[in-house]
């Protein structure tokens, strides 16, 4: 059996909700999973958009969410899940926005692709002290086990005042 992950909140390839966006109440995507390999010592998640800021001319991947040391027993984030509800020892990082925790699709211009990855680690990471996704990949480097990729799209509709 594969790494499977998915969401109430959008389809693969669908649009993400308005309510998981900055237009609306910026909150995290319901998350499931299925698949864990057996020797799997932790999980990861990365939420990132390889389309920033134009998906006509990417210049940079911005990243939304960063989780760590997951417990392989754990099978699901609820939608807006709070940090203080995280999975117990569940570890942050850093996004883009230079904070932790979730923040939700904001595309400047265009229709942008929102990568949700799960990874299965065979290690306990040890506490990276809220790292960059570099960082972070960088410590599972010869750790993952499998991995799995939830794809959603997002543009905004924002009307322009004259």
């Amino acid at each position: 059996m594969s790494l499977i992950l998915s969401s109430t909140s959008f389809p693969h390839k669908g649009t993400i909700a308005l309510r998981q966006t900055c237009d609306g109440e910026d909150l995290s995507p319901q998350l499931v999973w299925s698949g864990v390999p057996a020797n799997t010592q932790s999980l990861v998640l990365i939420v990132d958009d390889p389309d920033a800021p134009d998906p006509k001319a990417p210049k940079m991947t911005w990243v939304h969410w960063i989780l760590y040391n997951i417990s392989p027993d754990v099978h699901e984030l609820p939608e807006g899940v709070a940090d203080k509800a995280l999975p117990e020892g569940t570890r942050q990082g850093l996004n883009d926005w230079r904070r932790t925790g979730y923040g939700g699709p904001c595309p400047p211009i265009g229709a942008h692709r929102y990568f949700h990855k799960l990874f299965a680690l065979d290690a306990l990471l040890p506490d990276l002290r809220l790292p960059s996704k570099a960082a972070l990949e960088k410590a599972m480097q010869g750790h993952v086990l499998a991995h799995a990729e939830l794809i959603g799209f997002y543009q905004r509709r924002v009307a322009v005042m004259r």
